[in-house]
């Protein structure tokens, strides 16, 4: 059967504006998407900076010093609380699977808990290290 409305209703519930309010909820599920995404990037660099490595003395000083420099210390901590934050999203998920804290209220607890636990760690991870 034809969609006689096919044109007058909004096309994602993804949309941000008129037809859809972001909630901490959506925003921190799409956020563990993209840290997983970033997560992956930061493992690629770091597989290229030991490639180089076993290269040549050229390619390792240019791969060390993008690391080392003021630029891989600012990739590295938003890698860092990416890949925690990930960590968590994995576990809010996981507590979920089992079928606990599924009301909105403590979802909402969980996301901010995320954002905030993620932050905490990531700072404690350049503390001790």
């Amino acid at each position: 059967m034809a969609d006689v409305n096919r044109g007058k209703r909004p096309l994602s519930p993804f949309m941000i504006g008129p037809y859809y309010r972001p909630q901490i909820t959506s925003i921190s599920s799409i956020m563990v998407r993209i840290t997983g995404i970033v997560s992956f990037g930061t493992a690629f660099l770091i597989i290229c900076w030991l490639l180089a490595a076993a290269t040549s003395e050229a390619a390792f000083g240019w791969f060390n010093w993008l690391l080392t420099s003021l630029i891989g210390d600012v990739i590295m901590a938003l890698a860092t609380w990416a890949i925690w934050y990930h960590v968590l999203g994995r576990l809010r998920h996981v507590i979920w699977d089992f079928g606990y804290c599924l009301d909105l209220e403590t979802s909402e607890k969980m996301g901010w808990g995320m954002f905030i636990g993620a932050t905490v760690l990531a700072l404690f991870t350049f503390v001790v290290v």
